[in-house]
């Protein structure tokens, strides 16, 4: 056989990630959230990840269309869940809408890893190129799940839903490029966008639920 085996433990290496980023992420929101409605939201994640990736893989032959049409389909898809009746101008919302985020992203990386078809012979540098690609993915829903939760918790969700959805834009088209031209060095382009955005995410949008007080503390 040449295909390195790879299904079966790169699931892990998306939802572990994700796992370590949630933790660290609420880091200071104790009492502002129930684990129980954190664990859902994050199951639920992987459950919408799982049906956009199919999604994807059925229509991915769409070519420069796959650059606008995912943002939208994936954004969507977690607006539709933050915008239930239950978590409506809700603070706790936020907070939800990372963990359902950083669920929804975590599906990528077994996503990425299975349909990148390695070959024994692939050089490890090359491979861990595309776990970092699927990793700003990760990065990337967390961060856009905070702001569509922001945007169902003060009544501006078209605002901060439009929003999600442009960020979102720059990673699709990097991915075309990556995946049409072979550029593997582009995932680390990937990574570093992701990580702005989701650093302003998580310490300029998501603190906007604290108290002031709180807010202070997080930031010294």
């Amino acid at each position: 056989m040449s295909e390195v085996i790879l299904p079966q433990s790169s699931l892990f290496l998306g939802i572990i990630p994700a796992l370590i980023l949630l933790y660290i992420s609420l880091k200071g929101y104790e009492g502002h959230y129930k684990e129980k409605n954190i664990f859902l939201t994050f199951v639920v994640g992987i459950i919408a990840g799982f049906l956009s990736v199919v999604i994807e893989a059925l229509t991915i032959s769409i070519g420069v269309l796959f650059i606008v049409l995912f943002p939208l389909v994936e954004q969507f898809f977690k607006t539709i869940i933050l915008n239930m009746h239950r978590f409506q101008q809700k603070k706790e919302t936020v907070i939800y809408g990372l963990s359902l985020g950083l669920g929804f992203g975590s599906i990528f990386t077994p996503f990425s890893m299975i349909t990148s078809n390695f070959q024994v012979e692939d050089s490890l540098f090359l491979i861990s190129l595309v776990v970092l690609g699927s990793f700003s993915i990760i990065l990337l829903h967390g961060a856009t799940g905070i702001y569509i939760g922001y945007g169902v918790y003060t009544s501006k969700l078209p605002k901060y839903l439009l929003l999600a959805i442009l960020l979102h834009l720059p990673i699709t088209g990097l991915i075309f490029l990556t995946t049409v031209y072979n550029i593997e060095y582009l995932q680390i382009g990937l990574v570093i966008y992701s990580l702005i955005i989701y650093w302003f995410a998580t310490t300029r949008t998501m603190p906007q639920i604290l108290p002031r007080s709180n807010r202070r503390k997080r930031d010294s």
